[in-house]
């Protein structure tokens, strides 16, 4: 009896639960490139080309390891092919009786797997993800009981669990989280480093000429392409980035600056996401560097906080939540995706920096997207899921798992606060605080009212007036209502007059 072994797109990990449970002489494994997951959000031009290019080279190291793979190419599959239409093919093509996989990402596959029994006539073992560190189990019982979900006690917890950053049962340097010292403003005069750039080999060169001639009409740039597409050359990212950035990065991760597409920050969630590097691993390496001396705390911590914590915790929620999470809109907001957002065509400033490189690169860092693009689509009221499906598409490490809950929950608010404490909410004060894009935008950020006025300013009273009887009682909000109410009524109805005429015109600011 032999079994064929589905490997998704995002799972290019050799230690795949998957692959651990299967048998090289008997087994096969089966990847594919399919149109029904190329297309079902209009991908970046890069995301594609990144995970059809990553799949083939992985296809090439399962080879090199001993293992039957049958792979099969988009030019091959053909416009109405899915992951089923490709399992039954390679079933009837090598006679298995069974089918093996790991966990998908995503909740639609996982409902449409749970149906291939009956379609497929064969049994199907889907095993669990267990590159994660927090299993499904384990966030439950971690969730179980609590009326809100805050990442910081999660974060401790898995600090405890796995020891990094800890000294015997107490935080490294006496604190669990070193934030105050990891909002600095960048300044020019600093000697940014760059990630490390792959220049594309034949395999890489095939897929972008099939990207560029079959998604011709999908956002973003497809060239210059420099991501790495293999373990080697993403471990080579990885040691770039902690050598190079990482001593800077916690100072510096919150910050901002016009032409700056990647200060400090390391790029390589792309590659973690995809199953090129394994979390665990680089988190023990930026361990390691600040125990070696080569990195202050606050940057390992910030650093390793954000896998350990953010991404487990995210993925943790999308699995409890689902499926009813993705269409949360607690605020009820249904105003359409400005069309900017597809063009970077604005004349703000920080959003024609942030949607200029999210063109460009299919990367922007978390501040960028939380601060910038997200903060606007809140505070003008933009549908959520218009917002979800935009990220999910234009970023080449976005993943439902992990895009959902930093949308809905973190960035839109939509799930009414269940994961944050407050909005991330916020006047042009913060940009200008953070970045120095305000410096050349043609709209004023010290201005509330006026046409030279910056928007995020009249749109945040607004918001803050439109939403006033859900938040005024949030402790955290407090002192900004304080503040709502010093300006006046006068000067609130101003404020908001020029919020609704921005709103009304919102595709020419």
């Amino acid at each position: 009896m032999s079994r064929l072994v589905l490997v998704l797109g995002d799972q290019l990990s050799p230690r795949l639960s998957s692959l651990k449970a299967a048998d090289r002489q008997r087994d096969t494994v089966l990847m594919a490139e399919v149109w029904a997951e190329a297309t079902y959000v209009p991908h970046h031009k890069k995301k594609l080309a990144f995970v059809f290019s990553a799949m083939r080279h992985f296809a090439e190291e399962l080879r090199s390891n001993g293992w039957r793979v049958i792979y099969r190419r988009l030019d091959e599959t053909g416009e109405a092919s899915s992951l089923s239409s490709e399992v039954t093919r390679g079933l009837r093509e090598t006679g298995a009786t069974g089918v093996l996989v790991t966990e998908p990402g995503e909740w639609r596959l996982r409902e449409d797997m749970a149906t291939w029994p009956a379609r497929l006539g064969v049994p199907v073992d889907c095993r669990e993800d267990d590159r994660f560190l927090c299993s499904h189990a384990d966030f439950r019982a971690w969730a179980d009981g609590r009326r809100q979900f805050r990442m910081e006690y999660f974060y401790r917890d898995m600090r405890r669990r796995t020891g990094l950053l800890m000294d015997g049962d107490e935080p490294a340097g006496g604190r669990w989280n070193f934030d105050a010292e990891n909002r600095k403003r960048a300044e020019r005069d600093l000697l940014m480093p760059t990630p490390l750039r792959v220049t594309p080999d034949a395999i890489t060169r095939d897929v972008l000429d099939l990207v560029g001639s079959r998604f011709s009409g999908n956002f973003g740039t497809l060239e210059p392409f420099w991501f790495a597409v293999t373990r080697h050359d993403a471990e080579a990212a990885l040691d770039r980035f902690i050598a190079d950035a990482l001593p800077r990065f916690g100072d510096f991760q919150d910050a901002m600056l016009e032409g700056e597409r990647f200060l400090y920050h390391s790029v390589l969630s792309t590659y973690i996401n995809i199953g090129l590097l394994d979390p665990l691993d680089v988190c023990m390496k930026a361990e390691t560097a600040w125990r070696n001396g080569a990195v202050p705390l606050n940057s390992a911590e910030g650093f390793i906080r954000q896998i350990l914590g953010w991404r487990e915790y995210v993925r943790g929620i999308y699995w409890l939540r689902m499926p009813e999470y993705v269409s949360l809109n607690t605020l009820g907001h249904t105003r359409p995706l400005p069309a900017f957002y597809w063009t970077g065509d604005t004349q703000m400033a920080c959003l024609r920096s942030a949607i200029g490189q999210t063109r460009d690169e299919a990367y922007a860092h978390h501040i960028q997207r939380l601060m910038l693009t997200g903060n606007f689509a809140l505070l003008a009221g933009i549908d959520p899921a218009a917002v979800h499906e935009w990220y999910l598409a234009v970023y080449a490490d976005a993943y439902e798992w992990v895009e959902v809950p930093n949308t809905i929950g973190i960035s839109q608010f939509a799930d009414g606060g269940l994961l944050a404490s407050k909005p991330y909410a916020s006047s042009g004060a913060y940009i200008s605080r953070m970045s120095d894009h305000c410096r050349g935008c043609r709209y004023d950020v010290k201005q509330r009212t006026g046409d030279k006025a910056c928007p995020f300013n009249a749109l945040y009273w607004d918001f803050l007036a439109r939403h006033r009887t859900r938040f005024e009682g949030n402790p955290r909000m407090a002192q900004m209502y304080r503040t709502m109410d010093r300006m006046g009524e006068a000067a609130l109805a101003e404020a908001r007059a020029r919020g609704q005429r921005l709103l009304a015109t919102i595709d020419t600011l």
